[in-house]
């Protein structure tokens, strides 16, 4: 019983992840103290404060970096869909209650987490080393901070999973925990 519990507990998690960033990054200088910041949400991306992306992509013109544009970002459609899937697999492992279907669905889980994880750094490193020969401020290229902090000419930049981020880490937590679960009854 306890087993399809954390696979139903993990299904309602990833459902909170429609409504919660999943990661953030923030920046922090001398003349912006209050900090800016970028929210990743699983369809969107969106400033800390209401005017934080149209500041954000202004001081990256001057060193040639891309502008942060939700539409360029192909994932974002796609990874709702992603999710559903990933919600509807957990209410079936549940419902199934079988050692295979929720082994297989923790490895998808944990792999697509994965995924989103490298997709993000290979996105940031793009943006950090793909400069525009022609801006105004020369920069050699750098990755932005995927996690933790990171200094970078007179900011220093804070990246961390956020709400949606936690909860998708604690539905893999808990979808490897049911695994587990069926391996040490060595029940099917």
């Amino acid at each position: 019983m306890i087993k399809r519990v954390l696979l139903i507990l993990a299904g309602i998690l990833l459902i909170g992840v429609y409504f919660f960033p999943l990661w953030e990054i923030i920046f922090y200088a001398p003349q912006y103290p209050e900090g800016l910041g970028i929210l990743i949400h699983l369809n969107k991306i969106t400033g800390l404060g209401e005017h934080d992306i149209k500041i954000i992509n202004d001081l990256n013109h001057y060193i040639g970096m891309k502008t942060i544009e939700e539409n360029s970002i192909p994932e974002l459609k796609i990874m709702p869909f992603i999710l559903a899937f990933l919600i509807i697999y957990a209410f079936i492992a549940a419902i199934i209650n079988k050692k295979l279907v929720t082994l297989t669905f923790s490895a998808i889980i944990t792999l697509l987490g994965i995924a989103g994880l490298v997709d993000f750094y290979l996105w940031e490193y793009d943006y950090g080393h793909n400069l525009a020969p022609n801006a105004p401020i020369k920069v050699d290229p750098f990755q932005p901070a995927f996690i933790g902090h990171k200094p970078f000419l007179n900011f220093d930049i804070y990246s961390f999973p956020h709400i949606g981020g936690a909860l998708l880490g604690l539905a893999i937590v808990l979808a490897w925990l049911s695994t587990y679960l069926y391996f040490i009854e060595g029940k099917k």
